[in-house]
């Protein structure tokens, strides 16, 4: 299995050591009357599951960890491991923060999410980059709180206006195919939603599925052959696999809108993104208000980035004759190659 382990130890073995104050880190509770000074010095167990290596993920993991580090220092331990792209191994990893009685854990990507809330229903945990928490618990009739050990953040950008870009930008499609993996949830929720906000301009959506990266090019390529322009969601599967999926867009002179940044940046000509730095911080925050302050997962609202911004490709754009409206922010292409 090739799975990716990091740990992110912030904690130094001599702070550990003092007085024993933290042989049971936050499970330890103080005596009444303890001074202040005692509690400051309460250590914190956090772990993290990050679904796989991207650098959607990888920049809301990194906001997180940056939220609890700038309010704890040396007194947060985060165990961070990553899960190589596999579900069965997001539900070890989280199995063991569960044994090793962490205090919170953050699930970054909704597989993630589904395996912490399968491995505990007591510690608190925290999703980021996760799309509709309805879906990905399977809440029916969701209102923006779980009722049970979980909230987060969540990576949706407005639908209807990703939709509208469509439109915006490729004025003469007729048909727009939209890519996803049916293994995952909330793609399968954001094809929903564009295709109904797709018909309501005019415009005939086509579903391509794929169960796995096996499948990307073939599905790719008959997408293109069949419709004007394409639309790639917030979707994991495609997200590692916009190297495959540009060099055939490209040769069939085809524009595809993507539901966020990461995947622009590999095949797409624009997007309407959130900041995954953004809401991981948010997510960081959350995590503080429930360690610190006893705040329950139960009753917090899940979060929203207010302010997504959209932006585009200069160099696909201009290849295909896109005309960008003024509004649209170009994206840095410096980092996109290894």
């Amino acid at each position: 299995m090739n799975k990716m382990v990091k740990k992110i130890t912030a904690v130094a073995l001599s702070a550990v050591m003092v007085g024993g104050l933290f042989a049971g880190c936050s499970a330890a509770k103080t005596d009444e009357g303890t001074s202040g000074a005692a509690d400051e010095q309460k250590t914190y167990k956090v772990g993290i599951c990050q679904l796989v290596q991207h650098p959607a993920l990888d920049e809301a993991t990194k906001g997180f960890k940056d939220a609890l580090v700038a309010e704890f220092g040396d007194n947060v331990v985060i165990d961070e491991q990553n899960a190589a792209g596999d579900s069965a191994t997001c539900s070890t990893i989280c199995n063991g923060f569960v044994g090793d009685k962490v205090d919170l854990i953050m699930a970054n990507a909704t597989p993630a999410l589904q395996a912490a809330t399968t491995a505990t229903t007591t510690i608190p945990i925290l999703g980021t980059s996760v799309t509709e928490y309805g879906v990905a618990l399977d809440i029916a009739d969701f209102k923006g709180t779980t009722g049970i050990n979980v909230s987060g953040t969540s990576d949706l950008a407005p639908l209807a206006d990703q939709a509208k870009m469509v439109k915006d930008l490729v004025p003469d499609a007729k048909t727009c195919g939209i890519i996803y993996c049916t293994a995952e949830a909330n793609s399968v929720y954001q094809a929903q939603v564009v295709s109904e906000e797709l018909k309501k301009l005019g415009i005939e959506a086509k579903t391509y599925t794929v169960a796995d990266t096996n499948d990307v090019a073939s599905v790719t390529q008959t997408a293109c052959d069949e419709t004007d322009v394409l639309y790639i969601p917030t979707d994991n599967t495609m997200a590692s696999s916009t190297g495959i999926i540009d060099p055939i867009a490209t040769k069939a002179k085809k524009a595809i809108i993507c539901g966020e940044e990461g995947i622009a940046k590999g095949c797409g000509v624009a997007t309407l993104s959130i900041s995954y730095y953004s809401i991981g911080k948010k997510t960081g925050e959350m995590a503080i208000e429930i360690l610190k302050n006893g705040a329950d997962p139960a009753t917090m609202e899940i979060a929203y980035d207010s302010e997504p911004v959209n932006k585009f490709v200069k160099e696909r754009c201009d290849n295909l004759g896109i005309t960008v409206p003024d509004t649209y922010q170009e994206i840095d292409m410096t980092e996109t190659e290894e």
